[in-house]
């Protein structure tokens, strides 16, 4: 990948632990390396916490949830930016307006 100033970032590989099983990746930035520790951490923490809430669940089933959870979550967070911009479209076409009317 090269970089505006001509620099090239090379991929780097990390590993991961989530619900104690170790996986390899391979990431694009630094960015990159983070937003991925940072969701192995919430997974980890949903899963703990499924874990103590649902005892003698298989580790898949709590994993399920716990990907049903955060996907749920995205989902809501989507449709409250969808909401966001309709919202910003109707302000811009009433000031849109309200200049007009000064005209």
């Amino acid at each position: 990948m090269h970089l505006p100033g001509g620099g090239i970032v090379m991929a780097q590989k990390i590993s991961l632990k989530i619900a104690g099983h170790t996986y390899n990746l391979t990431v694009a930035s630094e960015e990159q390396e983070e937003q991925y520790r940072l969701a192995a951490e919430a997974i980890n923490s949903r899963f703990t916490a499924y874990t103590m809430s649902h005892p003698g669940h298989s580790a898949v089933d709590i994993l399920a949830m716990v990907a049903l959870s955060e996907t749920a979550h995205r989902v809501g967070l989507q449709k409250e930016v969808e909401a966001l911009k309709e919202g910003e479209k109707a302000l811009e076409r009433d000031l849109d307006k309200y200049i007009q009317d000064l005209k």
